[in-house]
């Protein structure tokens, strides 16, 4: 068994035809077929089934191996990346996940910092939910991620570390006259208001819609779906409100916020695989992360209702 063996598999599953799977890893057809064959003979099973109406599918056993041969690629690219930074050929790579909130948020601030003090890590950014970029995490296909703690699957396969915790709070269109006349709306109140919320598999959105279901009410959606920078310009059109994370308020000052009664916090973590120590590069990244929230924190330039939880550690002597 070999690794390009297992990046034929992978190619083969994602692309559902040995013609595409090819030409993804740069082979011939005919050996990537080979290969294949060499594959299954060596674990004594068929890993796919040829010929189907809906191209090639893996058989079950296929389905156990793919996994696996995933988190081995993934390992294997990170043992070479860790290397060469050690012996000095290339000065590493980070893949970075966060949630859209996060990602306008705080995120690409911190990129952007990073890139500045080391300009020649590779940065590769993915956007999308905390259960998603777990999953990315587990299998290796991301280096550290930004996600919402607790998150299913979080608990044994990742390390996590809180970085921030943040309340969620109503925007709606500074334009407009403010939704109450108090400092604060309930879930009640917001009820009666046309409702925007992002596409399903934003924590924000999961965590509204549960707020609304534990008070008994049913939301009057406005637009459902979306990603977060859409929602936010729904809102600054005057579609409608929305339950948004603090963060997002930073530079917006087409929204006015109104904080919800009782409260919507969520806790931020920095997390990665557990069982993996940090590359040169990753440790990087988590000391800019740190620093530059302790340094938003320290000049009170966090928006809204935004506690940093942990700091960077102090430095030797």
């Amino acid at each position: 068994m070999t690794l390009t063996q297992l990046a034929y598999l992978v190619a083969l599953a994602d692309s559902r035809s040995f013609t595409r799977a090819a030409d993804a890893v740069g082979v011939a057809q005919p050996t990537l077929s080979r290969q294949l064959r060499v594959l299954e003979d060596e674990f004594g099973a068929a890993l796919v089934e040829r010929g189907g109406r809906e191209g090639v599918t893996l058989t079950p056993a296929g389905e156990v191996v793919l996994p696996l041969a995933r988190r081995m690629l993934a390992d294997a690219d990170r043992a070479r990346t860790g290397v060469a930074e050690l012996i000095g050929l290339r000065s590493g790579r980070v893949r970075v996940g966060g949630t859209p909130s996060l990602c306008i948020g705080v995120l690409a601030d911190v990129l952007r910092v990073f890139h500045e003090q080391h300009p020649d890590v590779r940065l590769e950014l993915v956007e999308s939910g905390s259960q998603p970029l777990v999953r990315s995490l587990v299998r290796g296909e991301l280096d550290v991620a930004l996600v919402i703690v607790p998150t299913a699957g979080i608990d044994t396969a990742l390390h996590t570390t809180p970085v921030l915790r943040e309340r969620l709070s109503v925007a709606s269109p500074a334009s407009d006259r403010a939704p109450t006349t108090r400092a604060s709306l309930t879930i009640h109140e917001l009820a009666r208001r046309p409702l925007i919320v992002p596409r399903q598999g934003y924590d924000v959105r999961e965590a509204t819609l549960q707020a609304y279901a534990d008070a008994g009410e049913t939301p009057r959606f406005a637009v459902e779906g979306g990603e977060m920078d859409a929602v936010l310009r729904l809102v600054e059109a005057g579609t409608g409100v929305a339950v948004v994370p603090d963060l997002v308020f930073a530079g917006r000052p087409r929204l006015r916020r109104t904080v919800l009664t009782p409260a919507l916090y969520r806790t931020v973590a920095l997390a990665r695989r557990a069982d993996l120590a940090p590359t040169h590069a990753m440790q990087a990244f988590r000391d800019t992360l740190l620093s530059f929230l302790a340094d938003l924190s320290a000049g009170d330039n966090l928006p809204g209702d935004v506690q940093v939880l942990r700091r960077p550690d102090p430095l030797p002597g």
